[in-house]
């Protein structure tokens, strides 16, 4: 245990912010009272100031993210660093991001989150709920919220009511209603096709990011040029993949299962998916009595996975080897589905450290691929109890702590100690 002395409005930030984490670990170390009571109340108290730090927070992400600092560190996005420097789950990151963004359009809120009038929850739902809305609508809708909050509606309630603020908005000053698509929200998917003269069909939609990820994980592969003289758009592309797949005739589209020979003759073992995700062994011999059984080599064999210096890139082999290793991309935080990564020559081929050989290959999404080689310093390359390679990203040089002192002649103590 230790004291901490701070005078509060001399202090700086940085003194507030020690002084502040010095008394939360001392509190977190105390054994729980024995009233309930009095943990009902303390947890109460405890609340607002939780939300107080929340409002300070919220101003220390958005000058991260307007000043793309997270990027220097080595996380491609806001979100990123949040998830895997501070341990956030998805959603709970992404709450302090939109709140982040929307708290300088957000007057009133930023203004009663920060006296402790309001809560955090309260201010993540009022933030959500604006988020696409234009800077006049923003205004409108931020009174309208705060209203239902000062009548004791619930945060579930005031998400509710926000979801629909745009009619709201247009029923009180009398405009024009949004048309149907806006009425939708953006929780679930839709399409809607209407058929040209001609027998063509126009498609208009919206995907949520759950579909967004499936729509990108099929048909991104698909829709890359065909060759150097392939010189449709990414529109045209895109709709000739999709096509494929309606059709059935794509053949980038698979599932790769991993499993024992014996799980494919009968046994219990469970087999996994690329992405780790367990499956059991019945799941596995329905999916290979559907498909057939491709064999995957995890060595020479006779599928060339060790091709030296006479290639540059990796095949199509290798490729599969890496993705049935990796379901994720090889930096230590960053949940890029291998599929959707590059292969990166772990020592660099065009550096003469690295042949394309399957032990010196792995892989990483596209944005840590060139932060990799753009900044090697802030790389520290290793390997799992697997053989797996992994990547763990290092602070900037000039944010790196300074290394100790071995006492230089200059030093008074080196002179007292001679």
């Amino acid at each position: 245990m230790h004291s901490v002395t701070v005078e509060l409005g001399a202090a700086s930030t940085a003194e507030l912010v020690d002084a502040l984490s010095a008394i939360a670990t001392e509190l977190a170390r105390r054994d729980v009272p024995e009233s309930a009571a009095a943990c009902l109340e303390l947890t109460e108290t405890l609340a607002v100031a939780t939300d107080l730090q929340e409002s300070a927070m919220a101003g220390f992400i958005g000058r991260v993210d307007a000043a793309g600092e997270q990027a220097r560190w080595g996380y491609p996005s806001p979100k990123a660093w949040l998830r895997s420097r501070l341990g956030m789950r998805d959603n709970r990151a992404r709450e302090r991001l939109v709140l982040a963004r929307q708290r300088d359009r957000l007057p009133q809120v930023a203004r009663r989150l920060a006296a402790g009038e309001l809560s955090f929850g309260y201010a993540t739902t009022i933030a959500d709920s604006v988020a696409r809305l234009d800077d006049s609508d923003c205004a409108q809708a931020e009174t309208l919220l705060l209203e239902m909050v000062d009548e004791g509606f619930s945060a579930g309630k005031v998400a509710a009511f926000g979801s629909r603020i745009r009619d709201v908005i247009a029923e009180r000053d009398g405009t024009e209603k949004p048309d149907e698509d806006t009425r939708r929200g953006y929780a679930k998917s839709w399409l809607t096709t209407t058929r040209s003269l001609d027998g063509g069909r126009y498609v208009k939609g919206w995907l949520n990011p759950e579909d967004a990820a499936i729509w990108d994980g099929t048909l991104a592969p698909l829709a890359k040029p065909a060759g150097p003289d392939d010189r449709r758009d990414l529109g045209e592309r895109t709709a000739a993949a999709l096509s494929g797949v309606l059709s059935g005739g794509h053949k980038a589209t698979k599932v790769t299962v991993i499993c024992d020979l014996d799980t494919l003759t009968g046994g219990n073992a469970p087999a996994r998916l690329i992405d780790g995700t367990p499956i059991p062994a019945e799941q596995a011999r329905r999916i290979a009595l559907s498909a057939g059984v491709a064999p995957l080599l995890l060595g020479k064999g006779n599928t060339p996975l060790y091709l030296g210096w006479r290639e540059r890139f990796a095949s199509p082999a290798q490729r599969q080897v890496l993705e049935a290793l990796y379901s994720s991309c090889a930096v230590r935080g960053c949940e890029m589905p291998g599929t959707l990564c590059e292969v990166d020559h772990v020592h660099g081929w065009a550096l003469g450290r690295s042949p394309t050989d399957i032990d010196q290959l792995t892989l990483t999404c596209g944005w840590h691929n060139r932060f990799k080689h753009s900044r090697p310093d802030q790389i520290q390359i290793s390997k799992d109890r697997d053989g797996r390679y992994v990547y763990r990203l290092l602070p900037p040089a000039d944010a790196r702590p300074a290394a100790p002192s071995n006492g230089p002649p200059d030093d008074p103590a080196f002179d007292r100690a001679a």
